[in-house]
């Protein structure tokens, strides 16, 4: 496998302006070219993108069990090293940031073992942080 390069992924945000701040300045991301319409963020080396999109009331929230946790779907993140993922989650703590899944770890002793957590944006957005402390275990079965 050739070395790891970044993603892209655009979301959609119905309020551009609240979502840049949160962004930028919440998750620390470092912001990137825009627009009217849409802002670039560097998150954690790799793009991501919030493009304004009116709200729907239609829009529904799921959820599917994972390791007995309702987990959002859909969601987005990183997989960060270890010691980034817990800092990180510190840093989140004290900025007041409400998890929708507090950190904790996922598969305790077993294979693909991983901290984890969930919050959302400001949008309604899920995003999912993960660090795995062997990331051989990363697609282990």
């Amino acid at each position: 496998m050739q070395g790891i390069t970044p993603f892209h992924i655009a979301i959609p945000v119905h309020n551009l302006a609240e979502c840049r701040t949160f962004y930028r300045e919440t998750l620390n991301c470092e912001e990137g070219r825009s627009s009217e319409h849409w802002v670039d963020f560097n998150l954690f080396g790799h793009q991501l993108v919030i493009h304004y999109k009116p709200k729907s009331e239609k829009e529904e929230s799921h959820s599917n069990p994972v390791d007995g946790q309702n987990v959002p779907v859909p969601h987005y993140g990183v997989v960060l090293p270890w010691d980034t993922f817990q800092s990180f989650a510190e840093e989140l703590g004290k900025k007041g940031v409400k998890f929708v899944i507090e950190p904790y770890i996922r598969f305790k002793g077993k294979v693909g073992e991983q901290a984890t957590m969930f919050f959302l944006d400001p949008a309604g957005n899920a995003l999912e942080f993960k660090a795995f402390r062997d990331m051989g275990q990363l697609f282990a079965k």
